[in-house]
């Protein structure tokens, strides 16, 4: 069952079109993640979902009701934004209780409920302090308080994650997919970061340009990807240009000139239909970098020669040559990267590939 419905919405800002026909399924109790790159429309969809912004065509329905003429204080949304926008007057426990002063609810009931708020986040000591006494982090956790505090349809998070450094954002997202899941509420999670989407989504709507590109589960948009566009937006892909030399029955064979002959299962290819061109797609990691002349009777042994390596800690990401095509790979290293100039053999299996069609 659908908590949140998008029918053909469009959004026009006067000859600019920044959504354009959208329909899209959010499932109740889902975490989904709109994903684009800036001005992709992902934040202009969650406005016009919470209120902030009408849509110029289409219908909007939260938990089965049209609420296109609804006011965002009479959705029941509970919504971060990226700045946290806390009352800096206001004390937490104020904060956190700001949107039970419009809803009927007793002065009792509304303490307990901030209290139970504050515990689901970890900071009931901090009821009577203020924002400017608190870090980052701990702002970003008010702010989700005092967004779950109303109990709300609908839980709408705009890039919250966006101004905290690098380590308190990863430890972050994951409190905030456990919140979520503890709590069972329906999540719209708006964010450019492809780490993010891919670790705490049931669903993500990749966008481009005010369209849907492709939805489905994390795996599937990765592993399966829709279009160039998505390929190139999630992580590091290799996209080689391919001949469809065979595609009978469950496998598609792909030739690609200096390479290789790849034969990938039908399922990693399932836009290509009847085409005979493709553009066969390889993820960075998926090449496994070995010494020169190793075998693997169960894998793909492409030769190839290291042109540069970025270095990165635990991993490293190397520039190689293969012919005529440049790649990518993307390796943890145990002691020490291979160099530039090295002679490899990428090791490669067919079924971590696959194919787009030339349109």
């Amino acid at each position: 069952m659908a908590t949140v419905t998008l029918s053909n919405i469009v959004k026009r800002f006067g000859t600019f079109t920044a959504v354009q026909k959208m329909s899209l399924d959010i499932p109740e109790g889902s975490f989904c993640t709109l994903l684009g790159p800036s001005g992709c429309g992902k934040t202009t969809t969650l406005r016009m979902v919470a209120g902030l912004l009408d849509p110029t065509e289409g219908d909007i329905s939260i938990a089965g009701r049209r609420v296109n003429d609804i006011p965002i204080h009479k959705r029941n949304l509970g919504i971060v934004f990226q700045n946290y926008a806390l009352f800096p007057h206001r004390t937490v426990a104020e904060n956190v209780g700001f949107g039970l002063k419009y809803r009927d609810v007793s002065r009792a009931d509304a303490e307990r409920r901030v209290m139970q708020a504050l515990d689901l986040v970890q900071l009931p000591q901090l009821a009577h302090r203020y924002p400017s006494e608190l870090s980052g982090g701990q702002q970003q956790r008010i702010a989700l308080a005092r967004a779950v505090v109303i109990e709300p349809d609908v839980l709408l998070l705009d890039e919250p994650l966006s101004a905290l450094d690098a380590n308190l954002r990863e430890d972050m997202r994951v409190e905030l997919k456990n919140i979520q899941k503890r709590l069972g509420v329906t999540s719209i999670f708006v964010t450019h970061d492809q780490s993010e989407a891919l670790a705490m989504s049931d669903q993500i709507i990749v966008m481009s340009e005010g369209r849907i590109e492709q939805v489905g589960p994390p795996e599937d948009v990765y592993n399966t990807p829709a279009s160039e566009f998505v390929a190139r937006f999630l992580g590091a892909a290799n996209i080689l240009e391919a001949s469809v030399a065979d595609a009978q029955g469950d496998e598609v064979a792909l030739d690609v000139p200096g390479f290789a002959r790849v034969v990938i299962p039908r399922t990693r290819a399932p836009e290509l239909g009847d085409a005979r061109k493709a553009r066969l797609v390889i993820r960075a990691e998926k090449l496994k970098l070995m010494p020169a002349d190793s075998r693997d009777d169960g894998a793909m042994m492409i030769p190839a020669t290291v042109e540069a390596v970025d270095y990165q800690g635990q991993a490293a990401r190397y520039f190689l040559r293969v012919g005529d095509h440049a790649l990518q790979a993307l390796n943890l290293i145990d002691v020490a990267p291979f160099a530039a100039g090295d002679a490899v053999s990428l090791r490669l299996l067919a079924r971590d590939c696959a194919a787009l069609p030339v349109t």
